[in-house]
């Protein structure tokens, strides 16, 4: 009984680490957040950035509605550039799933059971998103999330893309966090 809770909450540790992810941020810590309000993309940095053009709009919409409900606007003449860069690499995880059981400890000619291997393979995605100050042209505050990307279909791909950028901006501003 004791090997099957194991068992179970090793699988579950194993499905909840996938679906989470991890944040960091760093800023500068003499800027006066207070003072932005309106935002537009950066263009020439996303361009730059290593996914489809598809994923840029989908991650440009997500960042747009998070700054939105946090009182931003969009505007011509912004405060902030936004910007975003991306990483990704593959995953593998193998386990041993062995079951063994036997008549005693140590040697035994009656020991038998099976082995079998699982092998996991997922992408690990991490997405960068600059605020820069458009009047001195320099970066203020980056936010980093890294996570599985379960891109299962489109809707799946959509609701992780929400997910990263949501947990990314949540840190922002950083005035407001401490």
């Amino acid at each position: 009984m004791k090997i099957f809770k194991l068992v179970v909450l090793l699988f579950l540790g194993i499905m909840f680490s996938c679906s989470t992810v991890r944040v960091v941020s760093d800023y500068d810590t003499k800027v006066d957040f207070s003072t932005y309000r309106t935002f537009a993309f950066y263009k020439k940095g996303i361009d730059k950035a290593s996914v489809s053009d598809l994923d840029k709009k989908r991650i440009m919409r997500a960042i747009e509605n998070q700054l939105v409900e946090k009182g931003f606007s969009k505007s011509e003449n912004p405060d902030l550039l936004i910007s975003i860069f991306t990483k990704s690499r593959e995953q593998v995880n193998v386990t041993d799933n062995n079951f063994r059981y036997g008549l005693g400890w140590g040697y035994n000619p009656w020991f038998f059971g099976s082995s079998n291997f699982t092998i996991n393979q997922h992408t690990e995605g991490t997405l960068f998103i600059d605020f820069i100050d458009k009047k001195n042209n320099e970066l203020i505050w980056q936010g980093i999330g890294s996570g599985a990307m379960k891109i299962s279909n489109i809707e799946k791909k959509e609701e992780r893309i929400n997910q990263f950028v949501q947990k990314i901006i949540s840190t922002y501003p950083p005035s407001l966090n401490k």
